[in-house]
């Protein structure tokens, strides 16, 4: 009789066999789309960004344009980065009423109501040194800064957020945040929080995007060390007890086994993601035709998912919508 063994070719003979037992998909609902909105008169501005192929800085009405074609393609998430006309010490653009992040959900949600708009709450694009919170002696305050985190998500609540996600890294901001939203009337607001942000190497197209590279120094003191999976759990457990809904990993690729953990240590949904470098390394494969995007992508968001992440913040989504359809 011939020995029996496991003949998994039997389930990937054909495609239709394939498709029967994929245990992981990619799906529209999975997808957030960043997008960089400007404050500007030029109504019809729309910038490209030399080291993000295929992304904009956008003004009000072509942000407004270009979501309607996404929302028309299947997206059903964005999150909005903000680029002010002016920037001070102390960012005080982030927490204006009349913000230029204020004023793009407010025209979002106007037109597209059913759309979940969630927005990054930092300082880094609004203070005019680049860096993520309040400076003395070129130093980032902590506890300080909370107050002024706390402020910008409450104008992102008031302006018609669905969800505010802090990045800025300061320690104890998703309670303070937390506090401020219940108490004025926003209990049910959720809040995704960046909560394991390396100091990576792969946000240098971000920065380019946001115009948020800092002015002197790094990030390093606040955001984390890319060689601890320990304090990332730490991180993790802190801002759920302080309140999060969401946690996320950030950068995405490079840190699989650190999002498998997040995933199995804690019962909440979890983000991952995408970030610039990783969205820039493929589109300049993909131009001098080293590698297939398509299939790049799509492997690359498949392994994301299959790690833990119910969500991916990809720049990739509207892309990979087209490719879905």
């Amino acid at each position: 009789m011939t020995p029996s063994f496991y003949r998994g070719r039997r389930l990937r003979r054909t495609p239709a066999l394939r498709d029967l037992i994929r245990e992981t998909e990619i799906r529209p609902q999975d997808l957030i789309q960043p997008y960089f909105v400007v404050e500007t008169s030029d109504s019809s501005f729309a910038q490209p960004i030399a080291s993000m192929p295929g992304q904009y800085q956008f003004s009000l009405d072509r942000l407004e344009e270009q979501v309607a074609r996404s929302v028309d393609a299947g997206l059903r998430a964005v999150i909005l980065f903000g680029i002010p006309a002016h920037k001070d010490p102390m960012g005080t653009q982030a927490y204006a009423d009349t913000g230029i992040v204020q004023e793009a959900v407010r025209r979002l949600k106007t037109r597209f109501p059913d759309l979940v708009v969630i927005t990054d709450v930092c300082m880094c694009e609004f203070t005019s040194h680049g860096h993520c919170g309040i400076l003395e002696d070129n130093y980032v305050q902590n506890d300080v800064t909370l107050n002024y985190l706390a402020k910008t998500a409450l104008s992102h609540a008031r302006a018609g957020a669905d969800m505010v996600a802090p990045s800025d890294m300061m320690d104890g901001r998703i309670q303070a945040i937390r506090m401020i939203l219940d108490e004025n009337g926003f209990k049910e607001l959720p809040i995704m929080s960046y909560a394991v942000k390396s100091a990576s190497s792969f946000y240098g197209p971000f920065r380019d995007a946001a115009e948020s590279a800092p002015a002197f120094g790094d990030r390093k003191s606040y955001q984390m060390d890319p060689a601890n999976l320990r304090q990332a759990m730490c991180e993790a457990e802190a801002d759920l007890e302080e309140g999060a809904d969401i946690i996320m990993v950030k950068p995405a690729l490079p840190y699989l086994d650190v999002l498998r953990r997040i995933r199995d240590g804690f019962n909440v949904p979890t983000a991952a993601y995408q970030v610039s470098g990783e969205y820039s390394m493929v589109k300049a494969g993909a131009q001098l035709g080293w590698i297939d995007e398509q299939k790049i992508v799509m492997e690359s968001l498949t392994s994301i998912k299959r790690a833990g992440a119910d969500l991916i913040l990809t720049y990739f989504a509207e892309d990979v919508l087209t490719w879905l359809a």
